[in-house]
C-alpha cells in the first residue's frame, strides 16, 4: 500500500466497478475487457464508480472471493495500475478477466499489472466524464 499526499494532476483515470476493482488491486484481475482498444500504456488511476456491478459475473465473484461488498471502497480512487497490452479477448482470458468468455466476444483485453493500492482512498477533484479522464485537473476544452 501506499500513501499519496500530492495527487498527480497529469495522470489519466478510469472507471471501474466493484467487485473488478478490488481484483485488480489484488492482482487476481490481470486483464480489463472493454468495448474499444486503447493506445494508453502505463500507470492509470483507479477510480470506483458509485455503482456496484449489475452483472452475474459480479455476484459469483463475490462468492468465489469471499469480498464484502459493503466493504468495498465506492467513489473514490483507489489505487494506481499499469496498463501494459491491449489486444482482442481470446476464451483463454477467462481467469484472467475473471468475467466468462462469453462476455468476452468482439471485446478487447486491456492488459494490467503493477497494481498499488492507497492506504486511504482519494476523492476526485473531477468526476468522470467518459472512458478516460483527469481527476484532479480540469477537463482539456475542445477547440
Amino acid at each position: 500500500m501506499t500513501s499519496i499526499t500530492h495527487p498527480d494532476r497529469d495522470l489519466i483515470g478510469l472507471g471501474i466497478r466493484q467487485p473488478w476493482a478490488e481484483l485488480i488491486l489484488r492482482g487476481i484481475k490481470t486483464i480489463e475487457v472493454r468495448s474499444q482498444p486503447t493506445n494508453v500504456r502505463g500507470p492509470i488511476y483507479l477510480y470506483v464508480g458509485k455503482k456496484f456491478a449489475d452483472i452475474p459475473a459480479a455476484g459469483r465473484i463475490v462468492e468465489r472471493h469471499e469480498l464484502d461488498p459493503d466493504a468495498l471502497p465506492m467513489g473514490s480512487i483507489v489505487g494506481t495500475v499499469d496498463i501494459v497490452d491491449c489486444r482482442p479477448c481470446e476464451p483463454l482470458d477467462e481467469p484472467s478477466s475473471c468475467v466468462p468468455s462469453t462476455l468476452m466476444k468482439n471485446k478487447f483485453g486491456w492488459r494490467l499489472a503493477n497494481p498499488v493500492r492507497f492506504d486511504e482512498p482519494m476523492k476526485p477533484r473531477f468526476l468522470p466524464y467518459g472512458v478516460w479522464f483527469y481527476p484532479f485537473k480540469r477537463r482539456p476544452k475542445s477547440s
